[in-house]
């Protein structure tokens, strides 16, 4: 039955995790069957019968939210996955994975808002030594 389990999972991360270099789908068309993906694991999650079903539900679903650029939600369910069995590697390493794109996209951020910032002080100060 694990071993069932272990393929279904599988198949579904291969799903979930493979490149966007697919010559007959585009980017929107991906984006709508992983959120098909999401929604049909958060129907059946009510479903789980099992904690090992419901973990890899969670995981499953951190994977499709992660895909989706939703990196709180994400963050949060493999979270759950890992209370569950801290020592599941998988899981660890998605939220390692998650931890390093929040935190690179915080920089970017960061970057983003200084250079804001830089042009719009050049704005004043140009603005200033013209009327002087």
């Amino acid at each position: 039955m694990e071993a069932k389990i272990g393929r279904f999972l599988e198949s579904v991360t291969s799903f979930f995790c493979s490149g966007d270099q697919i010559p007959w789908c585009d980017r929107d068309v991906i984006a709508v069957n992983v959120r098909r993906g999401i929604a049909m694991l958060e129907a059946s999650l009510a479903n789980s019968s099992s904690p090992l079903q419901q973990k890899e539900k969670l995981y499953l679903l951190a994977v499709g939210y992660y895909r989706c650029g939703d990196y709180p939600r994400s963050r949060q369910l493999v979270g759950q996955c890992l209370e569950m069995q801290p020592d599941w590697k998988p899981a660890d390493a998605l939220r390692k994975t998650v931890e390093d794109r929040i935190a690179k996209d915080g920089v970017i951020g960061i970057g983003i808002t200084a250079t804001a910032l830089g042009l719009i002080a050049g704005g004043i100060a140009a603005a200033l030594a013209r009327k002087n």
